[in-house]
């Protein structure tokens, strides 16, 4: 059941990455911020087994990641 549970919490991570990469007229430092916000959920899920906390965090820290890559 854990299994499942991490690799659904995965998949709506990239389909959300996916969806939001496909925004052409984002400039770069805002697609990095999703880029790294998408990566940093995936982690953040895997990490810590799921955990809502572990993906949100994720998904923080990659954003802020994402952001300062120039």
């Amino acid at each position: 059941m854990k299994t499942m549970k991490r690799i659904a919490s995965s998949m709506v991570a990239v389909a959300a990455f996916a969806g939001m990469v496909g925004c052409s007229s984002w400039s770069a430092q805002d697609k990095n911020t999703a880029i790294g916000a998408g990566v940093g959920a995936v982690g953040g899920s895997v990490l810590t087994n799921g955990s809502t906390l572990g993906t949100v965090g994720g998904a923080v820290v990659g954003g802020a990641v994402g952001r300062n890559v120039k």
